[in-house]
């Protein structure tokens, strides 16, 4: 018996505003438009919409048109872009997002408008939004919690942490849509080996994925960054792996070229440099919430060549020029 071949399309509306990250938006229009040249028909379209329309702007200066978001949506699919800017007022969509809801759209709401959603909902609920926003978020209110998975499907919202994940995200509509051929064709096309699940989890922290092929020093950087405010010693950690400190500087200096304490300290300089960028935290509560507890700003400076005082001026002049 012969089979009879899926001819139906799915459209997706792609919300942006100015600000908006590149990458989630080729991460989507790539991964369908790769689809669409493996397949015998155009199963997938997309437009791009942002709240009254025209040209939105990315910081690569990427420019694209945009129609304005229209009252009763007709799309199966609806993706929000992130943004570089967590407090870009475009990320505050909810009544045109209502539309979308009571036209029953699959609505996706990638990293930083995951964060908007969620703070305007008032509950986390069953959420999640990139690490980065987490931390910012909880840093700010103190209470703000959300998952940290990839994923996190509530019916007809689903929430992700954007950036790569949303290529998976894609992939997965794909195999859901289409069938898991067709998926695993188009994975293979753009050389994502592994489709990840829906529930891997985003670093702990937010610090990077350790896979440097040695076990005890992988295990050593999770430690690391789990205890960004109040670091452990040296000794604790050797301790913990059972072996001798002279051991794993051999082992960092090896695979990462630094010592073990020039290691920690880089992890935890760069969060506190996001903290400055993203908070309005005082220097020396920043310089407290990564294990600095004096000399915050005289360390700082030897890493990034300026104080956490002129680089916040710096950021002010910057905006207030824009």
């Amino acid at each position: 018996m012969r089979e009879t071949p899926n001819t139906e399309t799915w459209h997706f509306d792609i919300i942006l505003c100015d600000g908006f990250v590149l990458s989630e938006l080729s991460a989507i229009t790539d991964t369908l438009r790769i689809c669409n040249r493996t397949l015998a028909h155009k199963a997938f379209s997309w437009s791009f919409h942002s709240d009254g329309g025209g040209i939105r702007r990315n910081p690569c200066g990427v420019m694209v048109e945009t129609q304005d978001i229209a009252q009763k949506p007709e799309a199966q699919f609806l993706f929000v872009l992130g943004n570089a800017d967590p407090d870009a007022p475009g990320l505050s969509l909810r009544p045109m997002l209502s539309r979308y809801f009571y036209a029953g759209t699959r609505t996706y709401l990638l990293a930083e408008a995951a964060a908007r959603f969620i703070q305007e909902d008032g509950s986390a609920g069953h959420m999640t939004t990139h690490w980065e926003n987490s931390t910012l978020l909880r840093e700010r209110h103190g209470y703000f919690e959300a998952g940290t998975q990839f994923v996190c499907d509530a019916g007809q919202v689903v929430t992700c942490a954007g950036l790569e994940a949303t290529v998976d995200v894609v992939l997965a509509l794909i195999g859901k849509l289409i069938s898991s051929a067709a998926q695993t064709t188009v994975a293979n096309i753009l050389l994502h080996d592994t489709v990840r699940d829906p529930g891997t989890l985003q670093p702990v922290n937010g610090g990077a994925i350790a896979h440097t092929g040695d076990r005890d020093l992988d295990h050593c950087i999770r430690l690391m960054q789990e205890n960004i405010e109040e670091p452990l010693p040296i000794s604790t950690l050797v301790d913990d792996l059972g072996i001798s400190p002279r051991s794993l500087e051999r082992r960092f200096k090896t695979r990462l070229g630094v010592t073990p304490n020039t290691f920690y300290r880089k992890i935890r300089m760069h969060r506190a440099n996001n903290l400055l960028l993203n908070t309005t935290m005082c220097v020396r509560d920043v310089g407290l919430a990564c294990g600095f507890p004096n000399g915050f700003s005289t360390l700082y400076k030897s890493f990034f060549g300026v104080t956490p005082a002129a680089l916040r001026k710096a950021r002010r002049l910057e905006t207030a020029a824009e």
